[in-house]
């Protein structure tokens, strides 16, 4: 993967209860990272169609391997003021040097 295709700006986001200074309890966004990635949305090809046991994978993002952080399904990642929950995590041919995240995109309750 070259960095010509690593051309989308992502936060990957871990959410956190705090409490104020009133005591209450409050979940706030702590940004673990700011990288660039490749992202794909998902459409009918072959790829995808192969990739049926996580069919509620929106978009898949491949970056380099952050040293001393760990990507888990607890995780979300911001990109282009939309917000993805990370569903799959896998490292690229077990070399770690790359992360392939398959996400699925969250989309805001109306009211």
């Amino acid at each position: 993967m070259s960095y010509g295709k690593m051309n989308t700006f992502i936060d990957i986001i871990s959410t956190a209860p705090s409490k104020d200074a009133d005591g209450f309890v409050t979940t706030g966004d702590h940004i673990v990272a700011s990288i660039r990635a490749y992202k794909e949305d998902r459409h009918g090809n072959e790829r995808w169609a192969n990739m049926a046991a996580f069919s509620e994978a929106t978009a898949l993002f491949r970056f380099r391997k952050i040293p001393d952080v760990e990507i888990t399904t607890a995780l979300f990642i911001a990109c282009d003021s939309e917000r993805y929950h990370i569903v799959s995590v896998e490292d690229v041919r077990g070399r770690e040097m790359y992360i392939e995240v398959l996400a699925e995109k969250l989309e805001p309750s109306a009211r």
